[in-house]
């Protein structure tokens, strides 16, 4: 029986074939975008749940509010994990990390620099799950001067994971002799922390620090089980008050009880692990996080995908039934039962399903290259290879299959055989509401995706066009730092090139993560008010090269010997100290280790972080530091220039690739999650569209089915070919305006919530909603015209002969 019920499946669908093929396409499209979508989705999930403690573990991180702006930091302060070992029993086991930076390794006599290093405590193996393959974690990194590899490096240092008992050196003053006494596995790709090298804590200086004014160190706790992590951190203010308060008074002249009557609030607060990925805005991270908010995003729009796709699905099933009518009155006249109607009719469903599967199968591997480009994953076929997979996508089948053959099994297996074989098949108005409803619902759906695709773009815009209070353009950043003590010597010869218009040290470039750091101070008339602000150490030529400008005052000058201790502000700066840009001028501010500087100059403010964030009080302080050089060119010919620093570069240091980007690219960079959503916006918008027609199509057909003899009826009347297209059209262009007139509201709040993440934004233009509206109206007409036409010409001979 069941091997008959899919021969005619086969049959229908050849003996349909064209009408098979739209329904099999739009199916293929939302579960293909479904797929790629859930792959995002769980990826971004499953950020360090690989670890056996995970729901276990949390992370100390450092809040508060102070004037000048707010603390949010993911490191605290060195003793932080020794004092809350001591006070709570509930923490089984604690371990710190500190990043590392970039040193330079001596191998065989061949030099490597190393990105991703990290001091650790010992305890990091009972706290996470990081596996070793040679060596034994219980000692690897108890004395000091050891240091793990994982099996990546331990290759590509070696050429070999056998290398336990070996040693690299660190070339730095002291030449440190490190020993290898372990390779662990390579961390996976789905954990907020990457390092290939884990050197003992034990060889960090300022591990034992018993200092709570500094903060450096990524603490991490093991808790017991069934520990309430929020019950402890109720407790954590009075902790930092026993510990951190007795050292307030010398770092702020005040005691803390006075500290917190300023108005100044810090304290420490627990953060789960499993929370670090997704719902992470602090400064200083150890990595990229992700961001919950589009997480729910493109769910949702893999779950309306797949519903517009569903809703499709019966729209055309349903839509054809007329040429099934007959069949179904002759085989319940012949005896057959409604059961026996409702499994032909989904095993067609089934089999229609399966074949849209196998197309969307397809579609994602063609489709992996570009969903990574613009998602930042890198999926490929192989996640197809695990064991779960195709058990996973069969069960995904069969509900979907069910979910969208039911209706069209019922409906088909409803018709009463009298009235069909005299020809009265739809005199129900509430099946043309149900399917309207429908058309609404995806087409609502469309209108969404096309104007929240239209003020993301608007938003971007705004980013590329709002004038940042520098000149980005033809700013060349070249990583100097593998230079060393050559690096003075490479600046002056770069100079001696006339198309270089200036040139600067520094670590601090106003785009993307950077190096900054907080610098508390106050004015001497005022102090006791201390304001947070971030510290710029810059030479004479950063103003110049990045073209700020000077609102009073003057820039640093190397012939003021007094400069060493001078200070520029930004406006915001000095409106937080109370002073206007004149009023600043000579006025002193003093930080906590009572060093007076004297300010000199105030700049325009300009926006040294991202938009997301308001300007924030800056002081630049002259100070020569050494890692990047900013450089601004002239000429319209860069790749002449490149080559000739690159060559320039290569003559001091050969054995080390010529590393550059440019500052305008490091700003587009700084707003990736945007970008990268604007696109898959975009492009889900489209298919959306796409799919979404296609049912208003299935709709098309539907009602010119039902109304062939009174249109034909009409034209024998008179009744003109745009008369015919008129009544044909216009219930469809209501359903559209219907959508419109939901989504708009809808719409409108969502984008207000998302454009409230930035603090330099834009007004949603009120025309995102006349063009997306009038597009939907525009593809409707567009998809129903050839339907409509095809009917309106139609010989009314044809549809009346049967009378």
């Amino acid at each position: 029986m069941i091997k008959n019920y899919f021969k005619i499946a086969w049959r229908n669908l050849r003996r349909q074939l064209t009408f098979s093929l739209i329904n099999i396409v739009g199916l293929a499209i939302g579960l293909a975008t479904c797929i790629l979508i859930s792959m995002y989705v769980l990826d971004e999930w499953s950020y360090d749940r690989f670890h056996a403690h995970a729901n276990r573990i949390v992370r100390v991180v450092f809040k508060g509010t102070v004037p000048g702006g707010k603390l949010n930091e993911a490191h605290v302060m060195p003793p932080v994990a020794q004092a809350l070992k001591i006070e709570f029993p509930e923490v089984e086991e604690t371990v710190r990390i500190r990043s590392g930076g970039r040193p330079k390794f001596v191998i065989a006599d061949k030099l490597f620099y190393e990105e991703d290093m990290a001091f650790v405590d010992p305890t990091i193996f009972k706290v996470f799950s990081l596996p070793l393959v040679e060596g034994d974690s219980q000692t690897a990194l108890i004395e000091p001067n050891t240091v793990i590899l994982s099996e990546s490096t331990a290759e590509r240092y070696f050429g070999t994971t056998q290398v336990v008992g070996r040693s690299l050196t660190v070339e730095d003053d002291a030449k440190t002799n490190l020993t290898i006494t372990g390779v662990m596995r390579n961390i996976p790709s789905n954990s907020h922390f990457q390092f290939d090298m884990l050197i003992s804590m034990a060889s960090f200086s300022g591990a034992q620090s018993t200092s709570w004014m500094e903060s450096e160190f990524f603490t991490y706790l093991l808790l017991r089980e069934g520990t309430d992590f929020r019950q402890m951190e109720s407790k954590l203010p009075t902790i930092f008050e026993k510990y951190a308060g007795p050292q307030v008074p010398e770092a702020f002249g005040m005691s803390y009880t006075a500290f917190r009557q300023m108005g100044n609030k810090i304290g420490l607060y627990l953060q789960p692990l499993t929370d670090i990925h997704l719902y992470s805005d602090f400064a200083y991270d150890l990595g990229l996080s992700g961001d919950i908010r589009y997480v729910y995003i493109f769910g949702s729009i893999a779950v309306f995908m797949l519903i517009i796709a569903c809703i499709n699905f019966m729209n055309l099933s349903t839509a054809g039934a007329s040429k099934r009518a007959k069949e179904v009155g002759i085989r319940k006249v012949l005896g057959s039962s409604r059961k026996a109607l409702v499994l032909q009719f989904f095993a067609e469903s089934s089999m229609l399903v399966f074949i849209s599967l196998l197309l969307a199968l397809g579609l994602v591997a063609a489709g992996l290259p570009l969903f990574n480009k613009l998602s930042g994953k890198a999926f490929d076929v192989t996640v197809f290879q695990h064991f779960w997979v195709f058990p996973a996508i069969l069960c995904f089948g069969l509900v979907i299959g069910a979910l969208a053959g039911s209706y069209p099994a019922l409906f088909l297996s409803s018709f009463k055989p009298i009235r069909v074989l005299k020809g009265k098949l739809f005199p129900e108005k509430r099946d043309v509401g149900l399917r309207g409803s429908l058309v609404v619902f995806q087409f609502f759906i469309s209108i969404c995706l096309l104007i929240c695709t239209v003020v993301v773009y608007q938003q971007l815009l705004y980013i590329q066009q709002k004038k940042l209070g520098y000149d980005k353009s033809q700013i060349l950043i070249i990583q100097s730092w593998p230079l060393g003590k050559s690096e003075g010597a490479f600046y002056a010869k770069l100079m001696q090139d006339s198309r270089i218009l200036h040139a600067t040290h520094s670590h601090y470039i106003p785009a993307g993560p950077t190096a900054n750091n907080n610098f508390f101070v106050h004015s001497q008339s005022a102090p006791h008010e201390w304001v947070k602000t971030l510290r710029y150490d810059v030479d004479e030529h950063y103003i110049p090269t990045l073209g700020i400008e000077m609102k009073s005052g003057r820039n640093f000058s190397n012939t003021y010997g007094t400069d060493s201790l001078s200070v520029i502000l930004n406006v915001t700066a000095a409106k937080t100290f109370g002073w206007n840009e004149q009023e600043a001028l000579e006025q002193t501010i003093i930080n906590k280790d009572h060093q007076v500087y004297r300010v000199v100059g105030v700049v325009k403010d300009f926006h040294f972080k991202s938009l997301h964030e308001s300007i924030s009080p800056l002081v630049m302080i002259m100070q020569k530091t050494t890692g990047n050089l900013l450089i601004k060119v002239k000429t319209e010919d860069m790749t002449a220039i490149l080559n000739s620093l690159k060559k320039q570069y290569e003559s001091f240091r050969p054995d080390f690739p010529f590393t550059y980007s440019f500052l305008d690219d490091r700003i587009n960079d700084t707003y990736q999650s945007e970008i990268k959503t604007a696109y898959l916006l975009g492009i889900f918008a489209g298919l959306t569209i796409f799919v979404a027609c296609l049912g208003l199509f299935g709709l098309a057909m539907y009602t010119a089915n039902q109304r062939t003899k009174e249109i034909g009826i009409r034209k024998v009347l008179g009744a003109s070919v745009p008369n015919i297209l008129h009544l044909l059209s216009k219930d469809f262009i209501k359903l559209v305006l219907i959508a419109l007139m939901v989504a708009t509201p809808i719409t409108w709040w969502i984008m207000q919530k998302w454009l409230d993440g930035f603090a330099y934004r834009i007004e949603i233009p009120w025309w995102s909603f006349v063009i997306s509206g009038f597009g939907a109206i525009i593809i409707a007409l567009f998809t129903i015209g050839f339907q409509a036409m095809k009917t309106a010409i139609a010989n009314p001979v044809d549809s009346l002969r049967n009378e």
